[in-house]
């Protein structure tokens, strides 16, 4: 009997486009004699679609005839099962859809890989592939990532975050900056990804502009001291805190200072397509020597279990030239294309990657099954108008 499995993506987030196009990379890969998928867009409203066509790339450049042409759901969970049920549910006959044995969440980005969606089928009490709410939720904080690796003495960028509310004295916020920081700078939103508001500041002048760019996307920045002699490297981890390996290394290759949203997805080029993070110019294996890419693996494997991280994840790191010191920059929990072309030069192909990915996901759900979460009490049972004794005497 097939695994009935939802791969959800799309949703609220400036990197909608780029989860739609990982989502059908991946189902593409997937092996079609041991699941039964059902690709379930999720719309900028967060509304629940499936249809002939949702997992076709082409329909997608029409969203408007497309979501006529498909039929809205919603989750529920009942009889012990998790299913997809039309909304508005039929009059006559049934609205169900199909059950759910597990989801894959192939999402990019602030509201969906942040742990708001993994916190969603927890709730459903559905297996789901990828890391955990918490981990979702501390990956996708650059700030609070960092705090997490420097107690785990990872070697990250020292930083400075600041919120909406110091967003109005700017003047202050950049004093802060400049009596802390010598420039360049880079300014980043907190909780983005594929280089969204990201800018780098040479002078007083450039650090306004970057950081209102940056509070355009986001409540939190964060400002950090740009490395001027920086190779940029990429390490994909698979696995669970228990065992997890790294992938092959890649250095990208960007067409400006800072590797843009355009370099990332359609490869430095307007009319060249895009195939996700595929489509990046990039060398791979990148140009390191043995202790260099060991180092280099071993830091994106201890980044991985340092956050708690389950399934595949892609771990951004930069070398400082001058000085040969390597610092972790960020990690993706999903990442785009799922970093696939990392693991294909050490053997391991899509549809065995993404295999394991789901096999990891049922081995939480195992394990989680194991674990007390609730237990028969009668307290309930005291409890009357006015109030009742709790443990520690004390009122409703």
């Amino acid at each position: 009997m097939k695994i009935k499995m939802a791969v959800v993506f799309g949703g609220k987030s400036v990197e909608h486009e780029i989860s739609i196009i990982s989502a059908i990379q991946a189902i593409q890969s997937m092996d079609k004699e041991k699941y039964e998928i059902t690709p379930v867009y999720m719309t900028k409203s967060n509304e629940f679609y499936v249809g002939e066509k949702v997992g076709d790339i082409e329909a997608y450049k029409d969203i408007k005839a497309l979501i006529s042409e498909s039929r809205q759901v919603v989750w529920i969970r009942e009889d012990g099962k998790v299913r997809l049920v039309l909304y508005p549910m039929k009059k006559f006959g049934s609205s169900i859809v199909t059950d759910v044995d597990i989801v894959f969440p192939i999402v990019h980005g602030t509201n969906v890989e942040d742990g708001s969606l993994q916190g969603f089928f927890h709730t459903l009490d559905v297996p789901f592939v990828g890391c955990e709410v918490l981990a979702s939720a501390v990956g996708m904080d650059k700030y609070v990532m960092k705090t997490v690796l420097k107690d785990n003495d990872i070697p990250v960028l020292d930083c400075l975050r600041f919120t909406s509310a110091d967003y109005s004295d700017t003047d202050a916020m950049i004093e802060k900056i400049e009596n802390k920081m010598k420039y360049p700078v880079i300014v980043k939103p907190v909780n983005l990804g594929s280089s969204v508001g990201i800018k780098k500041a040479h002078d007083t002048a450039s650090l306004r502009d970057a950081i209102d760019l940056a509070f355009t996307f986001a409540s939190r920045i964060l400002i950090e001291p740009a490395i001027m002699n920086l190779r940029e490297i990429n390490c994909s981890v698979l696995g669970d805190f228990e065992k997890a390996e790294a992938s092959e290394c890649e250095e990208p290759f960007n067409t400006d200072e800072i590797l843009s949203y355009e370099d990332k997805y359609i490869g430095g080029a307007k009319d060249s397509g895009s195939k996700g993070m595929a489509s990046l110019k990039r060398k791979i294996p990148a140009d390191l020597t043995a202790e260099k890419r060991a180092e280099i693996r071993d830091l994106a494997v201890r980044t991985f279990q340092s956050l708690e991280c389950d399934g595949v994840a892609r771990i951004d790191l930069m070398i400082d030239k001058d000085t040969d010191k390597v610092y972790v920059n960020e990690i993706n929990t999903i990442p785009g294309s799922l970093s696939f072309y990392l693991w294909e030069p050490l053997g391991l192909g899509y549809k065995d990657m993404l295999d394991r990915c789901i096999d990891l996901a049922f081995k939480r759900a195992r394990e989680a099954a194991q674990v007390t979460y609730a237990f028969d009490t009668n307290v309930l049972a005291g409890v009357k108008l006015g109030g009742c004794k709790g443990a520690k005497g004390s009122k409703l």
